[in-house]
């Protein structure tokens, strides 16, 4: 197996075997020794948890981690988890995909292989919340006022995980409740500066405290948004949105009872409403549609902190209901999915042996009366796995793996290993070796499934024998860090068999199919370095190299750039301001037009921000991204792949 490394050109720059990829890695491990003689070489510690289930420092996690604190959202002008974490390493954000729903892709694979979590809790709602325009309802749904951290892990994590981490792992942590009485209110203005329309404001509360005193605590937050629909100047259709018009609401809430010093019990409430309606782009006519989601979650979770293990019980509830009334449909649809997920974890040291096991049950149902031709249709599945993390002095194993039972599929077996080398307290390698799966969805694998696509020009219908999606990926790394500078290269190779992809539609055909294709390989290196400059300036920089390929037809996989780049310069420049600049750059990709096969070039953004606090407690924030006005290429723009324009960021905050 060779890698080859191109400019962007398509010119081959140097070939990468697995031996070289390893001296590679050793090569720039070496130099950090050069580095490190006139280092501050205290740890930067922060701790992660999504690698393992266990409690990690960021560093020697057994994966590939990044993370966002609530500082950095506190600072940063986002409005959604794929705003939040698009400038991570591996990481690419389909922003201004068609009809302007976000995608998350991690090592070039779609967003349909990263699996979101909310306080590790299973988020899905693919299945039922499916339409031609795409679904984003999940990441959507989670209010950024309620985070407290996200934690990335970019590889295989099926092993602890189950179906659909073939990608990685997008864990959000959200605040916990708190002793002492604290709050929050807040206020956001989003506009944009090119068109019309477009603005969003947005306003949200936080409150947090004892209910009872050192026995009951308890938190809300609720967050409501509303945005104007987008009409830019660069459509092909002026009389058609790019963004469409939304109006959200979201509650979460969390109570907390302290039993005792061994026992906790949490009860987790969210409740979110998101409606849109938009005219959209439809082969040169304009086309209403309108999607109304609600949904709510209830978990409910014992924690017991014993003298020789920890354990977790936990219940998890996902309802969604969507009211689906666009043009393009034959009536109006009502569509209902419920997800029902018991799940348990044991936790404990035995000897130099950490051992984390445990079982899992979930159920899904499904009613659409527009996509099924029968009443609902619903699975379940069941799992149970084992992890040993094995300390070896300087060297740590993490051995897992999973067994997942499938109603319809049967069974899978997913093995995990990876093993951390720390060379000194800063600097380690690290790499491993793992397999995934993920089982296709209602709407894959039923042939009782239809759901309307092509532009509402075909029916998109559901294959009883499709196999399960595997994989089998491996990377190989290394990460220097000291408090104030830290540097990472890693290369990886993702092999999937039997990827599920959709018939092409030839403009020609009303009922299209899934099929399996015979093998995909995604391949790539991803490289950081972070630094300060001085007491007040730092720097952060990360590339990555991807290259995604249909093994079967030899062409690269869909919007997957090659080259994705992100730099950013922060300042501190008095203890109560804040300003930074980052560029983006996104390399060219392929995508679908009808079934021709076109390219995109290449693109970049500039933003700018800052926070300002005049006294305790108020925080002031300015932005301002694409600073450019950067538009997609002509080719992307004829797709209704339109870019978010100009936009200006305005936010006011009180902390009580």
């Amino acid at each position: 197996m060779e890698w080859l490394i191109f400019d962007g050109q398509g010119d081959s720059v140097f070939k990468l075997t697995r031996l070289n990829q390893a001296l590679c890695v050793v090569g720039m491990v070496s130099s950090f020794t050069v580095m490190a003689d006139t280092a501050n070489n205290d740890v930067n510690e922060v701790m992660v948890v999504t690698a393992s289930q266990t409690e990690h420092p960021e560093l020697t996690a057994p994966a590939s981690v990044s993370y966002i604190t609530r500082e950095d959202l506190d600072n940063l002008v986002v409005n959604d988890v794929a705003e939040a974490i698009e400038k991570l390493p591996g990481i690419h954000i389909n922003a201004g995909t068609t009809y302007g729903r976000n995608e998350i892709k991690i090592r070039g694979l779609d967003s349909d292989y990263t699996l979101l979590l909310i306080n590790g809790r299973r988020i899905n709602s693919r299945d039922g919340l499916l339409s031609s325009y795409g679904n984003d309802f999940d990441l959507s749904s989670i209010p950024m006022s309620a985070v407290e951290r996200i934690e990335v892990t970019r590889g295989p994590m099926s092993s602890l995980y189950g179906a659909d981490a073939l990608g990685g792992v997008v864990n959000v942590i959200l605040r916990k409740p708190t002793e002492e009485t604290q709050g929050s209110l807040g206020y956001q203005f989003d506009g944009i500066t090119e068109g019309s329309g477009g603005n969003t404001h947005k306003m949200n509360g936080y409150v947090s405290g004892a209910l009872v005193p050192d026995t009951l605590l308890g938190n809300l937050i609720i967050e409501k948004s509303d945005r104007d629909a987008w009409r830019s100047n660069q459509s092909v259709n002026p009389d058609t949105d790019v963004l469409e018009e939304r109006d959200e609401l979201s509650l979460y809430s969390n109570l907390t009872w302290l039993v005792n010093d061994q026992q906790d019990i949490e009860l987790d409430l969210n409740y979110n409403t998101d409606d849109r309606d938009a005219d959209w782009n439809n082969w040169g006519n304009a086309v209403n549609n309108v999607q109304e989601m609600e949904r709510y979650n209830l978990a409910l979770t014992h924690y017991g902190y014993w003298e020789a293990m920890n354990s977790r019980v936990r219940y998890n509830l996902d309802h969604s209901e969507l009211r689906d009334d666009s043009e393009l449909n034959s009536a109006v649809g009502d569509i209902e999915q419920t997800n029902n997920t018991i799940d348990a974890q044991l936790s404990g040291y035995l000897g130099d042996h950490l051992l984390t096991g445990g079982g899992e049950f979930r159920d899904t149902k499904l009613e659409n009366n527009l996509t099924l031709t029968t009443d609902s249709v619903h699975y379940s599945q069941a799992a149970i796995y084992l992890q040993d993390e094995i300390s070896l002095g300087d060297l740590a194993l993490t051995l897992s793996a999973r067994y997942d039972d499938h109603e319809v599929y049967g069974g899978e077996f997913s093995p995990r290993a990876y093993a951390v080398y720390t060379i000194t307290d800063n600097w380690v390698i690290k790499g491993g070796v793992g397999e995934a799966f993920k089982a296709p969805g209602l709407n894959q694998y039923s042939d009782s499934y239809s759901v309307l696509a092509c532009r509402g020009k075909c029916h998109v219908v559901g294959n009883p024998d499709l196999e399960a999606e595997t994989s089998r990926s491996y990377e190989l790394g290394t990460s220097y860090e000291t408090a104030h500078w830290g540097a990472g290269l890693t290369v990886f190779e993702n092999d999937i068999d039997d990827m599920i992809e959709a018939e092409t539609w030839d403009r020609v055909k009303t009922e299209l199919s899934y099929f399996n294709v015979d093998e995909a390989e995604i391949k790539g290196v991803e490289t950081s370095l972070w630094a300060d400059i001085t007491d007040t300036v730092s720097v952060s920089v990360n590339y990555t190299y991807s290259d995604a390929e249909d093994k079967s037809t030899q062409t690269d996989l869909l919007n997957t750039p090659a080259h994705v780049a992100n730099v950013q310069l922060d300042w501190q420049a008095r203890d109560n301001l804040y300003a930074y600049t980052s560029y983006q750059y996104t390399g060219s990709q392929y995508a679908k037009n009808g079934s021709d096969v076109v390219k995109l070039d290449a693109y970049g953004t500039l933003d700018l921000g800052a926070r300002y606090q005049p006294v305790d407690g108020l925080n002031l924030k300015l932005g301002v991204t694409n600073l450019t006005n950067e538009e997609r290429d002509e080719t992307a723009i004829d797709l209704d792949y339109i870019m978010k324009a100009r936009s200006v960021y305005a936010g006011v905050s009180y902390d009580f």
